[in-house]
């Protein structure tokens, strides 16, 4: 029987009603009290990490989950750890960079509905979660909800109070749970040994650029961040190409010795610079790096991991421009 920690953080599935609405108050036990056939699945632990609406978790949050798994992860088969869904495709990010080469499945789940309602998504969310965290060709970081096994690095929440809440965007979902029996899609194989990061710079700005943008954010925003993940139109560019004031802008914050990252507004299929005549000289920049097919959450996410590990702007678009758990295609 496999033993698995379970890491509570709060979230909906862990909510009551107030007078000032929902807000987290249940413990990791009384999550596992609803579920009570989980007993004969595995044998299970809590830690109560947090009790927080996600909206709150920040990235020292995730640097205690990542220092909670690595601490106990010679003394468990896996982790569930159960978390708001309004953040959790950050999270599922961030512990994809802090936690690498993990032959272990660190599984992240919650629910649209708290646990504590009669009609909610919370108990099949919890069930299948430690289902695919006792199963043998469970590994890494992935999101499980609404019968989904998402890839930690590709999930993002696509609608506000559906239960089919979290898609895999740009890439295959790892498996599928029907009923007691899981389905994969994709096998994945880890060898040796885990790798934990302990460091995260916050200083990423997410800029969505709007038409008629002022250019002098730039400038503003230099004095707060050390990179910046552009949101652009279609497959990337700025207003006005190599001759407008953006671009001007822009090529200072390089000088400055700082990173930008370039994705898109759109959903699906990433960014090009290299289409259009407004994106093409600005890819040319030295410190513009492309997200490409990158979900908006991963690139924010990875851009703080990599400059948490160096303060040299070449070796931190390094490390960001190198594929992680197929964040990048």
């Amino acid at each position: 029987m496999k033993h698995i920690l379970m890491i509570a953080t709060g979230g909906t599935i862990a909510s009551k009603e107030t007078a000032d609405g929902l807000t987290p108050q249940l413990t990791s036990g009384e999550l596992l009290a609803e579920v009570p056939e989980l007993e004969q699945l595995c044998r299970i632990d809590t830690v109560q990490l947090m009790n927080r609406d996600s909206t709150n978790i920040n990235s020292r949050d995730w640097l205690q989950m990542a220092a909670c798994v690595r601490a106990h992860y010679d003394a468990y088969d896996g982790f569930v750890l159960t978390h708001g869904t309004d953040t959790m495709a950050y999270t599922a990010a961030a512990l994809s960079y802090l936690i690498q080469n993990n032959a272990k499945p660190v599984v992240i789940t919650g629910s649209q509905k708290s646990i504590f309602n009669q009609d909610t998504d919370a108990r099949e969310n919890l069930r299948d979660a430690f289902f695919y965290a006792c199963d043998d060709g469970a590994c890494g970081v992935h999101v499980v909800f609404d019968h989904k096994v998402i890839l930690g690095t590709r999930a993002r929440k696509m609608r506000t109070k559906s239960y089919n809440a979290f898609s895999s965007i740009d890439y295959p979902e790892t498996a599928i749970l029907r009923g007691r029996q899981l389905v994969y899609y994709i096998r994945e194989h880890v060898d040796g040994v885990p790798r934990f990061y302990d460091r995260l710079d916050p200083g990423v700005f997410v800029l969505k650029l709007i038409p008629g943008i002022d250019a002098g954010i730039f400038d503003y925003l230099k004095a707060h961040y050390r990179a910046l993940v552009i949101e652009s139109f279609g497959v990337g560019g700025l207003p006005g190409g190599e001759h407008g004031e953006m671009f001007a802008a822009l090529r200072r914050w390089c000088e400055s010795g700082r990173l930008a990252v370039f994705t898109t507004q759109v959903p699906h299929e990433g960014c090009d610079l290299a289409v259009y005549e407004v994106g093409r000289a600005v890819g040319e920049l030295p410190g513009v790096l492309e997200a490409r097919d990158m979900t908006p959450e991963a690139v924010a996410v990875k851009l703080m991991w990599a400059l948490g590990q160096t303060e040299d702007r070449e070796k931190a678009a390094r490390l960001f421009e190198t594929p992680i758990e197929y964040d990048i295609m």
